[in-house]
Protein backbone atom coordinates (compact mmCIF):
# COMPACT_ATOMS: atom_id res chain seq x y z
CA UNK A 1 0.00 0.00 0.00
CA UNK A 2 1.46 3.42 -0.98
CA UNK A 3 2.68 5.60 1.89
CA UNK A 4 2.84 9.39 1.57
CA UNK A 5 5.62 11.14 3.44
CA UNK A 6 5.64 14.92 3.58
CA UNK A 7 9.15 16.38 3.76
CA UNK A 8 9.34 19.91 5.15
CA UNK A 9 12.56 21.71 4.24
CA UNK A 10 14.27 25.06 3.81
CA UNK A 11 17.22 25.40 1.43
CA UNK A 12 19.11 27.29 4.14
CA UNK A 13 19.54 24.01 6.05
CA UNK A 14 22.73 22.04 5.31
CA UNK A 15 21.26 19.11 7.25
CA UNK A 16 18.34 18.96 4.81
CA UNK A 17 20.89 18.81 1.99
CA UNK A 18 22.72 15.97 3.69
CA UNK A 19 19.49 14.07 4.30
CA UNK A 20 18.81 13.91 0.58
CA UNK A 21 21.53 11.25 0.32
CA UNK A 22 19.56 9.00 2.71
CA UNK A 23 16.31 8.99 0.80
CA UNK A 24 17.28 6.04 -1.40
CA UNK A 25 16.95 3.90 1.74
CA UNK A 26 13.20 4.46 1.84
CA UNK A 27 10.96 1.56 0.81
CA UNK A 28 9.64 1.74 -2.75
CA UNK A 29 6.12 2.11 -1.34
CA UNK A 30 6.98 5.55 0.11
CA UNK A 31 6.17 8.61 -1.98
CA UNK A 32 7.81 11.87 -0.88
CA UNK A 33 5.94 15.15 -1.15
CA UNK A 34 8.49 17.97 -0.76
CA UNK A 35 7.18 21.02 1.11
CA UNK A 36 9.22 24.24 1.09
CA UNK A 37 8.78 26.14 4.38
CA UNK A 38 10.39 29.21 5.90
CA UNK A 39 12.57 28.04 8.79
CA UNK A 40 12.73 31.53 10.30
CA UNK A 41 8.95 31.60 10.64
CA UNK A 42 8.91 28.16 12.29
CA UNK A 43 11.54 29.25 14.81
CA UNK A 44 9.77 32.53 15.55
CA UNK A 45 6.38 30.91 16.11
CA UNK A 46 7.78 28.15 18.33
CA UNK A 47 10.12 30.42 20.28
CA UNK A 48 13.24 28.49 19.31
CA UNK A 49 16.55 30.29 18.82
CA UNK A 50 18.26 29.66 15.49
CA UNK A 51 21.39 27.47 15.87
CA UNK A 52 23.41 29.98 13.85
CA UNK A 53 22.52 32.64 16.42
CA UNK A 54 24.66 30.84 19.02
CA UNK A 55 28.35 31.34 18.07
CA UNK A 56 29.70 28.06 19.47
CA UNK A 57 26.75 26.09 18.11
CA UNK A 58 27.16 27.76 14.71
CA UNK A 59 30.78 26.65 14.46
CA UNK A 60 29.86 23.13 15.60
CA UNK A 61 27.07 22.96 13.01
CA UNK A 62 29.35 23.91 10.12
CA UNK A 63 32.15 21.59 11.21
CA UNK A 64 29.75 18.68 11.69
CA UNK A 65 28.12 19.15 8.29
CA UNK A 66 31.48 19.32 6.52
CA UNK A 67 32.66 16.23 8.41
CA UNK A 68 29.47 14.27 7.69
CA UNK A 69 29.63 15.15 4.02
CA UNK A 70 33.28 14.10 3.73
CA UNK A 71 32.68 10.86 5.64
CA UNK A 72 29.80 9.98 3.33
CA UNK A 73 31.37 11.14 0.08
CA UNK A 74 28.88 13.95 -0.48
CA UNK A 75 30.04 17.16 -2.22
CA UNK A 76 29.87 20.01 0.28
CA UNK A 77 30.82 23.67 -0.01
CA UNK A 78 29.39 26.23 2.39
CA UNK A 79 28.04 29.34 0.64
CA UNK A 80 30.09 32.54 1.10
CA UNK A 81 27.72 33.57 3.91
CA UNK A 82 25.31 31.66 6.10
CA UNK A 83 22.59 31.93 7.10
CA UNK A 84 21.33 33.71 4.01
CA UNK A 85 17.80 34.73 3.06
CA UNK A 86 16.15 31.71 1.45
CA UNK A 87 12.82 33.43 0.87
CA UNK A 88 13.16 34.01 -2.88
CA UNK A 89 14.50 30.50 -3.52
CA UNK A 90 11.64 28.91 -1.59
CA UNK A 91 9.11 30.91 -3.58
CA UNK A 92 10.76 29.79 -6.82
CA UNK A 93 10.42 26.20 -5.72
CA UNK A 94 6.79 26.78 -4.78
CA UNK A 95 6.17 28.04 -8.32
CA UNK A 96 7.31 24.66 -9.65
CA UNK A 97 5.42 22.36 -7.31
CA UNK A 98 8.17 21.29 -6.62
CA UNK A 99 9.42 17.79 -7.51
CA UNK A 100 12.29 16.11 -5.69
CA UNK A 101 14.43 16.72 -8.77
CA UNK A 102 13.85 20.45 -8.36
CA UNK A 103 14.73 20.19 -4.68
CA UNK A 104 17.95 18.28 -5.33
CA UNK A 105 18.98 20.78 -7.96
CA UNK A 106 18.44 23.73 -5.61
CA UNK A 107 20.28 22.12 -2.71
CA UNK A 108 23.11 21.05 -5.00
CA UNK A 109 23.45 24.64 -6.19
CA UNK A 110 23.68 25.93 -2.62
CA UNK A 111 25.62 23.30 -0.66
CA UNK A 112 27.03 21.10 -3.41
CA UNK A 113 28.62 24.07 -5.19
CA UNK A 114 28.57 26.78 -2.52
CA UNK A 115 26.42 29.46 -4.18
CA UNK A 116 24.42 32.13 -2.36
CA UNK A 117 20.92 32.16 -3.94
CA UNK A 118 19.95 35.33 -2.11
CA UNK A 119 22.13 37.47 -4.38
CA UNK A 120 20.79 38.81 -7.66
CA UNK A 121 23.24 36.73 -9.71
CA UNK A 122 22.71 33.65 -7.59
CA UNK A 123 18.94 33.79 -7.98
CA UNK A 124 19.26 34.24 -11.74
CA UNK A 125 21.61 31.27 -12.04
CA UNK A 126 19.40 29.06 -9.92
CA UNK A 127 16.30 30.12 -11.85
CA UNK A 128 18.02 29.20 -15.11
CA UNK A 129 18.88 25.74 -13.81
CA UNK A 130 15.32 25.26 -12.60
CA UNK A 131 13.98 26.29 -16.00
CA UNK A 132 12.34 29.48 -14.72
CA UNK A 133 12.50 32.19 -17.35
CA UNK A 134 12.12 35.19 -15.02
CA UNK A 135 13.08 34.26 -11.43
CA UNK A 136 12.97 37.91 -10.30
CA UNK A 137 9.34 38.02 -11.40
CA UNK A 138 8.42 34.61 -9.99
CA UNK A 139 9.94 35.23 -6.55
CA UNK A 140 7.64 38.12 -5.53
CA UNK A 141 4.57 36.64 -7.26
CA UNK A 142 1.58 36.68 -4.89
CA UNK A 143 0.61 33.08 -5.68
CA UNK A 144 4.08 31.84 -4.76
CA UNK A 145 4.11 33.94 -1.60
CA UNK A 146 0.76 32.44 -0.61
CA UNK A 147 1.92 28.89 -1.31
CA UNK A 148 5.01 29.27 0.87
CA UNK A 149 2.94 30.84 3.65
CA UNK A 150 0.37 28.03 3.42
CA UNK A 151 3.10 25.37 3.57
CA UNK A 152 4.64 27.02 6.63
CA UNK A 153 1.26 27.37 8.37
CA UNK A 154 0.51 23.73 7.59
CA UNK A 155 3.82 22.66 9.10
CA UNK A 156 3.17 24.69 12.27
CA UNK A 157 -0.31 23.16 12.59
CA UNK A 158 1.29 19.70 12.52
CA UNK A 159 3.76 20.66 15.24
CA UNK A 160 6.83 21.03 13.02
CA UNK A 161 9.47 23.16 14.74
CA UNK A 162 12.49 22.74 12.46
CA UNK A 163 13.88 21.30 9.25
CA UNK A 164 14.31 18.83 7.78
CA UNK A 165 11.18 17.15 9.12
CA UNK A 166 9.31 14.17 7.73
CA UNK A 167 5.66 13.64 8.62
CA UNK A 168 4.50 10.06 8.13
CA UNK A 169 1.14 8.77 9.39
CA UNK A 170 0.92 11.82 11.65
CA UNK A 171 4.33 11.21 13.27
CA UNK A 172 7.14 13.76 13.08
CA UNK A 173 10.76 12.84 12.40
CA UNK A 174 13.05 15.85 12.71
CA UNK A 175 16.67 16.02 11.63
CA UNK A 176 19.05 13.68 9.89
CA UNK A 177 19.63 11.65 13.04
CA UNK A 178 15.95 10.63 13.26
CA UNK A 179 15.95 9.07 9.79
CA UNK A 180 16.84 5.61 11.13
CA UNK A 181 13.96 5.87 13.61
CA UNK A 182 11.60 6.71 10.75
CA UNK A 183 12.77 3.66 8.81
CA UNK A 184 12.08 1.56 11.90
CA UNK A 185 8.62 3.13 12.21
CA UNK A 186 7.89 2.29 8.58
CA UNK A 187 8.78 -1.33 9.33
CA UNK A 188 6.83 -1.32 12.58
CA UNK A 189 3.93 1.21 12.70
CA UNK A 190 3.33 0.20 16.36
CA UNK A 191 6.76 1.51 17.36
CA UNK A 192 5.33 4.28 19.56
CA UNK A 193 2.51 2.20 21.02
CA UNK A 194 4.47 0.46 23.77
CA UNK A 195 3.61 1.39 27.40
CA UNK A 196 6.92 3.22 27.84
CA UNK A 197 6.53 5.19 24.60
CA UNK A 198 2.95 6.11 25.52
CA UNK A 199 4.10 7.29 28.96
CA UNK A 200 6.05 10.10 27.27
CA UNK A 201 2.79 11.64 25.99
CA UNK A 202 1.95 12.96 29.46
CA UNK A 203 5.30 12.90 31.23
CA UNK A 204 5.27 15.71 33.80
CA UNK A 205 7.99 18.34 33.94
CA UNK A 206 9.88 19.17 37.12
CA UNK A 207 9.62 22.80 36.14
CA UNK A 208 13.38 23.38 36.24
Amino acid sequence: MPIQARWYFDVVSPYAYLQLADLNQLPSTVSIEPKPVLLGALLKETGIKAPAAVPAKRLHLYRQCAWLAKARGIPFVMPPRHPFSSLATLRLLCSLGPTMDHVRLAFGFVFGEGHDPSTSDGLEQLGERLGIASPKVAAPDDANKSKLRANTDEALALGVWGVPTFVVHGQLFWGTDSFAMMLDFLRDPQLFDTPEMRRFDNLPSAGV
